[in-house]
């Protein structure tokens, strides 16, 4: 197969970071990002490269009760263009919206590559979403096409539009089994695309509105993830786990763009209920080299004895949020293995990071990834600063950010104002260069590696005929860092009692994903600026204090004190 030169110029440019793997310094002042032309798709110029004919094990996935599935780089090139081939006969065709609601199954990376292939647009969804959520995306998406397990068709009963349904697994009335893809021919599907074309389209929360939809290119994350790829230390031949769930972008950087730039093999390990027992096995069993986590698996190790280090692990890694030193010093003593930390946005790939061999200050989320252009920008003046806002410099090549938000012109205005990139997350930089994080400029926070927005939260609870007005804000937690608290201002006529805590608790239960799902809720009268609006900032400050005496606020009430509620989530 004679490569293209956009393949020939990724190939180099990863090859490169591959040799410069443990020199930072080195890495960073040679890197240039790949000329991939006018016309690249990741699918067929990168991964059908390298994977036809290639019998390695592109991807494992262990299931709980010890079932396997290993599939090869080429049989993956195979099966993705069948799929594609049968797509397309399904009247999936370039630029269409499709979302994709799969679990970490096999069908999930064989129709993303599928999809890549025929040009479409892929819409990661996590499966824990309800109708109402999947009603606001697909009308706002514009999806054409949703691909979903059986289970789950369901949540799309009442689901307006007039969008192809295809599903995985049991036969469902109104939708298009998945199984008849396997009759489809083989043949390539070669469809033309710009760089610049739309290839990805996640969701994200936001504080104000409605969660925003960040659109990726042919080359943001495709190419972007080189980075990504650095920062994770992979090499080929790797075998990668990241424990990460599928429709959040964090689940592409490390489950399918940079194990597979890297030719390495991504393994899953799919469970009901965390076991820190179980996944140490499988870590040994599989001979992982390379393993990323969020903060929440790392606390919840070293609560439970890990043993000892895995034979052949030599990278651990932790994104989401800051993790604690005393967990960073808990794995080295245990493995003699330091976690490194990083840093980046759905918007973005990595782009900040404690990379391998190089010194790890703590706390510190690290240096700017090679090619990739940090400032810190004062909020309030715009000025360049030693501690300020994370922006990117739109002043030089940013592969690895996001064309923008689809349909949303003035929230991509304001994220790529003055010439920069916004992340709306505050750290500071020492002499060496190193960034370390302090927190947001809005009011999201992270919940088990979740973002939770506390405007969708409070939309939910404001439904409730007792809620009259709502505040969300984190308390800490120490096994999900932080959990949703609701403080309530009530209606008329409704007492602030157990009676009426456990109505708005289910009642936030019923309406939320788990991971959003209130587990607090004190009846308050909400602290406001002369303005009207609410300052969480008293409310966060409050629940800091509680955590750090470890004192319970008197008037709460939690979760755990309802029976009907203990079902663990």
């Amino acid at each position: 197969m004679t490569e293209r030169p956009s393949t020939t110029n990724f190939r180099s440019a990863r090859d490169q970071l591959l040799e410069l793997r443990s020199d930072h310094a080195g890495a960073s002042a040679a890197f240039v990002w790949p000329d991939v032309g006018d016309s690249f798709n990741w699918a067929t110029d990168w991964f059908d490269q390298i994977a036809t004919g290639n019998d390695k094990t592109a991807l494992w996935i262990v299931e709980e009760d010890g079932r396997e599935l290993k599939v090869s780089f080429d049989a993956m090139v195979t099966r993705s263009d069948q799929v594609a081939t049968w797509l397309v006969q399904q009247g999936v065709a370039k630029g269409d919206h499709v979302m994709l609601m799969l679990g970490n199954q096999v069908e999930l990376w064989e129709t993303m590559l599928a999809i890549m292939k025929v040009g479409a647009v892929i819409l990661p969804t996590s499966t824990v979403l309800g109708t109402h959520d999947l009603a606001d995306r697909v009308l706002r998406a514009g999806v054409q096409h949703v691909i979903a397990n059986a289970e789950d068709t369901g949540k799309f009963e009442g689901v307006d539009g007039a969008f192809t349904r295809i599903c995985v697994g049991q036969s469902t009335a109104g939708w298009t089994g998945y199984a008849e893809s396997h009759q489809a021919g083989t043949g390539k599907v070669v469809v033309p695309v710009a760089s610049t074309d739309p290839s990805l389209i996640y969701f994200t929360s936001g504080t104000t509105s409605k969660p925003k939809m960040v659109v990726h290119s042919k080359t943001s994350y495709p190419v972007g993830h080189l980075t990504t790829m650095y920062w994770l230390g992979l090499r080929p031949d790797d075998v990668h786990l990241a424990i990460s769930s599928p429709g959040w972008g964090k689940h592409a950087w490390s489950c399918f763009f940079s194990p597979w730039i890297a030719e390495a093999t991504v393994f899953i390990y799919n469970y009901s209920k965390f076991n820190p027992a179980a996944l140490a096995h499988q870590l040994h069993r599989a001979a992982v080299s390379t393993f990323c986590a969020p903060p929440t698996v790392w606390r919840m190790l070293i609560q439970a004895d890990v043993g000892a280090k895995p034979e052949s692990l030599r990278e651990i890694l932790s994104a989401g949020e800051p993790l604690n030193p005393e967990v960073i010093r808990a794995i080295q003593r245990a493995w003699g293995l330091t976690i490194r930390d990083g840093y980046g946005q759905t918007e973005t790939t990595a782009i900040v990071g404690n990379v391998p061999g190089s010194t790890l200050l703590a706390g510190s989320m690290g240096q700017p990834l090679p090619g990739v252009a940090v400032v810190l920008v004062d909020p309030i003046t715009g000025e360049l600063t030693e501690e300020g806002e994370i922006c990117l410099d739109l002043g030089t090549l940013a592969v690895n950010l996001m064309s923008g938000y689809h349909g949303d012109a003035p929230r991509s205005a304001e994220a790529l104002r003055d010439g920069y990139f916004h992340t709306g997350d505050v750290a500071n930089r020492d002499r060496n260069g190193y960034l370390t994080f302090i927190g947001r400029t809005d009011d999201i926070f992270k919940s088990s590696d979740y973002k939770v927005s506390p405007f969708e939260v409070e939309s939910v609870l404001i439904e409730h005929p007792a809620v009259m007005e709502a505040a969300v804000v984190p308390a800490p937690d120490a096994t999900r860092l932080n959990i949703a608290k609701a403080y309530v201002a009530l209606a008329a006529g409704w007492a602030p009692d157990a009676e009426t805590a456990l109505a708005v608790l289910r009642h936030a239960r019923n309406g939320l994903p788990p991971y959003m799902r209130v587990r607090r809720v004190e009846f308050f009268e909400l602290p406001k600026t002369n303005s009207g609006k609410i300052r969480r900032v008293e409310l966060r400050a409050r629940e800091n204090e509680a955590a750090a005496a470890d004192v319970r606020l008197a008037d709460e009430w939690r979760d755990d004190q309802f029976p009907e509620l203990k079902k663990r989530s």
